[in-house]
């Protein structure tokens, strides 16, 4: 029987409708918090190459099988290749240093495999077959159970079916009620390509304001987030609504935290559910807006 808080891609794996997100994880502090999320349930962790957590998160995995008697099969790893960039004056990967990269990243991680690699964002046109096919070759060894992209739009995904390519399992992009992506979700889904939505708490007040943790917010629009009043309406936090939006909607979700009590809380998405009047309020919602992806996002003219 289909586990109902699972969505499955392509080539059959399941993946947890709520996974534990790792991005601004430092590696000191990674292990204990994968370890946590994992006791307290988690059962989908993602990290990056670019996060540079990736020892931490496999040390973490490691520690939280043995304390729970969890078999490596029961937890999904998703890791990402950083492309490269050379407008940023770094080199792109290419078809045999995009597997070198996740030999690396399973180097770092302890494993033998992850059940999802992404190619995190589609910066070099020149590149982007050649990484794609050292993809391909990575699920084909064993490598990587299932094969993504991260941050492709429409015609990203197009490039890959024009070049007779095979089509990712998944596309991790920002989703949130402020934006919506609803023209690529479209093509995604008759496509078969399973969204995973990434920063499903932009909208609130409190997203990203730590030192360090850039956002493209202004303090007008952390002022606007207007979800506090539906919360209460379900008992719930602003974040656990934000979170059941994407969840309701059929996204997998990555909540990231440190902090016990609001790990806790951000996996028990499943004793609630929104009305569909309230979920249609918080579909028109929609602005436009991409906060978490950079200025001068170098895909833009790609």
């Amino acid at each position: 029987m289909t586990d109902p808080n699972t969505r499955t891609l392509s080539t059959g794996v399941a993946l947890p409708l709520v996974g534990f997100g790792t991005y601004l994880i430092p590696d000191a502090e990674a292990a204990a918090a994968v370890r946590t999320a994992i006791e307290l349930g988690y059962r989908h962790i993602d990290t990056a190459e670019f996060y540079a957590n990736e020892r931490g998160v496999g040390e973490g995995l490691r520690e939280a099988l043995a304390s729970t008697g969890l078999r490596r099969e029961d937890v999904l790893v998703t890791t990402k290749l950083f492309p490269g960039n050379a407008a940023w004056g770094q080199t792109p990967k290419t078809t045999v240093t995009t597997i070198t990269s996740l030999e690396a990243s399973l180097e770092k991680l302890g494993l033998a495999y992850v059940d999802l690699y992404l190619i995190h964002a589609p910066f070099e046109r020149s590149q982007r077959l050649a990484q794609w096919k050292g993809m391909i070759e990575l699920k084909k060894r064993g490598s990587a159970r299932a094969i993504g992209v991260s941050n492709f739009d429409v015609r990203h995904l197009e490039e890959l079916r024009e070049a007779g390519l095979e089509t990712p399992s998944a596309n991790q992009i920002e989703l949130h009620p402020w934006t919506q992506k609803r023209d690529l979700l479209r093509y995604m889904e008759e496509k078969n390509i399973t969204p995973i939505a990434y920063s499903s708490l932009a909208p609130l007040s409190t997203w990203r304001t730590a030192e360090g943790h850039a956002s493209r917010k202004t303090d007008a629009m952390r002022a606007e987030a207007p979800f506090a009043e539906m919360a209460e309406t379900y008992g719930v936090s602003e974040a656990r609504l934000l979170l059941r939006w994407a969840i309701q909607k059929g996204y997998p979700v990555l909540p990231k935290s440190t902090k016990r009590e609001r790990m806790k809380e951000n996996a028990d998405l499943f004793s609630f559910r929104i009305s569909d009047a309230d979920m249609a309020r918080l579909d028109a919602m929609e602005r436009g807006e991409s906060l978490a992806w950079p200025p001068g996002d170098p895909t833009q003219n790609a």
